[in-house]
């Protein structure tokens, strides 16, 4: 039985989440598809640009993303500071970039003269809009219905286009972010789309290093007191995080059949984490099962907080 997505999103607990979503019966329906032989690539593309703006309208960071043939990931990290430090205007502004204006709101924006119960009303609408572009739920809810109609349209059909809800998974500690970044990372390397994840198309380790990143979550500045242009930014600088991921990626190929390469990046050991176990974590499927990835001590708080009385493991 499905559960309510506000009983899988706690922000009190960690503001990462990696979401996910695949097409109908797994259909290729954004690749090559094998029966008729019709190329669906440039929706790849589609999805790519649709993520990237949306995160300049929702308050809403993208830290990491890969699109593949029949699905697509994204983690996201919801920016509350963000939306609580917006006027009302730049929250009217951002929402205007997804949504049309009602007339109330439409004469706000123009700045026309209202009555007291007009403005408590634009205050309650603008408190409503701040909390929904806060919300992953409206914010993969709105990709997915936008890339639907298109591709729908498209191929002048109607239907489902994405099978069922999109699924979420809370990143609790420093570790499971940088698994889940890395796992999304290198899903074009296992499989066989690409030798090596600095040539993954539609990927945004891809989009980092041809220097046109600059719409996504920063990393850790390499300098002390480096000025900020994000309220936030990953907490590890790029250079280490890119040494990770070139030799998780080492782990996953097969000509390597497993073998975990013999020199591990330093960031392996600052965080304390056995080489075995980041070459199980990057083998196996991201635990879609799992509503929640992190310690165990984590997990449990987590539950705590979300009314639950067990624990993934």
């Amino acid at each position: 039985m499905t559960t309510a997505r506000r009983q899988h999103i706690c922000l009190t607990e960690t503001s990462y989440y990696h979401c996910f979503s695949r097409c109908v019966r797994r259909a290729f329906l954004c690749g090559v598809d094998a029966l008729s032989g019709k190329s669906n690539e440039h929706r790849r593309g589609w999805v790519e640009r649709q993520i990237l703006a949306q995160s300049q309208a929702f308050c809403v960071d993208v830290a990491g993303y890969a699109i593949m043939s029949n699905h697509y990931h994204v983690v996201v990290k919801v920016n509350l500071d963000l939306a609580a430090s917006l006027s009302a205007e730049a929250i009217v502004a951002r929402w205007q970039q997804l949504y049309r204006l009602n007339p109330l709101m439409e004469r706000f924006k123009a700045g026309n003269v209202l009555t007291d119960a007009e403005k408590e009303n634009v205050d309650t609408q603008i408190a409503r809009m701040r909390e929904v572009l806060t919300s992953i739920s409206y914010f993969m809810g709105y990709m997915n219905q936008y890339i639907a109609r298109k591709a729908n349209a498209e191929d002048e059909c109607t239907g489902r286009f994405w099978e069922g809800r999109f699924q979420s998974q809370a990143l609790l500690d420093e570790i499971a972010l940088l698994q889940c970044m890395v796992y999304v990372e290198l899903n074009p390397v296992r499989a066989g789309l690409s030798r090596n994840p600095r040539q993954s198309e539609y990927t945004s380790i891809k989009r980092r290093l041809a220097g046109t990143g600059s719409d996504l979550l920063p990393f850790k500045p390499d300098k002390p007191g480096s000025p900020k242009d994000h309220h936030y930014h990953l907490p590890v600088h790029f250079d280490d995080y890119l040494e990770l991921l070139d030799w998780s990626g080492q782990i996953v190929m097969e000509d390597k059949h497993g073998a975990i390469p013999a020199d591990t990046p330093p960031l392996i050991d600052r965080l304390n984490i056995t080489p075995g176990f980041w070459q199980i974590a990057m083998r196996l499927p991201a635990h879609g099962h799992q509503k929640a990835l992190g310690s165990e001590k984590h997990k449990k708080k987590y539950c705590r907080a979300i009314g639950q009385h067990w624990v993934w493991r």
